[in-house]
């Protein structure tokens, strides 16, 4: 019995994984078929035109939509393992390793965006001074 809901999980969490960057994708198809229409109406594109910069930031926002995923899924297997350890301490042992390095792993990546963010327009106010 422990099995099949181990697989049904596995199998679940993997459908997750590949369908949420494809979420990701239809999202930016729906920007860019709604784009022309906002054009024709007046209003300024949101994505910046199609320039570098909008499509570094699009490429930034998907990588960090994937990793938000892999975050999830690592803590979902984790809780999984802890809550069927049954008293086994060296799952409960991985389990809490999981968790911690997950954690850690996003602190990381949150700060790191935060930083580079935080540079970036620095740089920009500082390079583009109104007089």
């Amino acid at each position: 019995m422990n099995k099949k809901i181990l697989h049904g999980l596995a199998i679940l969490s993997l459908a997750f994984a590949i369908l949420a960057p494809t979420a990701s994708l239809a999202v930016l198809n729906i920007n860019e078929l709604t784009e022309g229409v906002a054009q024709e109406a007046g209003y300024e594109p949101a994505t910046g035109g199609g320039s570098l910069a909008a499509t570094v930031g699009n490429i930034i926002r998907i990588a960090l939509s994937i990793l938000g995923t892999v975050f999830l899924v690592l803590i979902l297997y984790a809780g999984f393992l802890w809550m069927t350890a049954a008293g086994d301490e060296k799952k409960t042992t991985q389990a809490k390793s999981i968790i911690t390095s997950s954690v850690i792993g996003l602190l990381i990546i949150l700060s790191a965006y935060a930083i580079t963010y935080f540079v970036t327009n620095s740089l920009l106010e500082a390079t583009t001074a109104q007089y």
